[in-house]
């Protein structure tokens, strides 16, 4: 059959459904974000608008000029590229629509978990870790920077010091202590 009646996936298919659960939103819900990530995430596509793409562009202008384009493997892996950054665009650009940015820095320090908080726990082996709840695109465990929809944050939500949360891990049921919650300034 010819190519040019084969339809390609145009990347519209990357809706929530397509990204691994970590990082999808609850239906109907703002995308809670910091101010820092907001910022990680604005800083990406511009980068993306303002130098990638034009310069893969380039580069595909000027594989389209040197003739056969069926062989041709510059311009073959320029579309392909350039397919890949306006699919990232767009999942950026959806991201920032949805955005709601809460800055932890400002909420008094009640000693309640919402979002943005410091939160230290402690597990049934008796050791304390800190978590910051952030957005699901700021998500990094190694930071110890976890998703607001992540089961155990949303055990941790609306919980104080001193109290005792129950959660389902992929592990099983878990339980955990607060041992103490903060609100410090957005350090990313």
């Amino acid at each position: 059959m010819n190519k040019a009646f084969v339809r390609e996936a145009t990347g519209d298919e990357d809706d929530e459904e397509s990204l691994e659960p970590a990082l999808r939103l609850p239906q109907g819900t703002r995308n809670y974000i910091t101010p820092a990530g907001h910022a990680r995430i604005r800083t990406e596509l511009e980068h993306l608008l303002r130098s990638e793409r034009p310069q893969v562009v380039g580069v595909v202008q000027w594989a389209a000029a040197n003739g056969d384009r069926s062989e041709n493997a510059d311009y073959i892996y320029g579309k392909r590229r350039l397919r890949e950054i306006d699919r990232r665009i767009r999942f950026l650009t959806r991201r920032l629509d949805l955005a709601e940015i809460v800055d932890p820095s400002r909420r008094e320090n009640t000693g309640q978990v919402f979002f943005g908080a410091l939160v230290t726990i402690c597990d049934e082996q008796g050791t304390e870790i800190t978590y910051q709840i952030v957005g699901v695109d700021e998500t990094d465990l190694a930071r110890g920077r976890i998703s607001w929809v992540s089961p155990l944050a949303r055990a941790l939500l609306k919980s104080r010091a001193g109290d005792v949360v129950r959660f389902q891990s992929p592990a099983g049921w878990r339980e955990v202590e607060v041992v103490a919650v903060d609100y410090p300034g957005d350090e990313a």
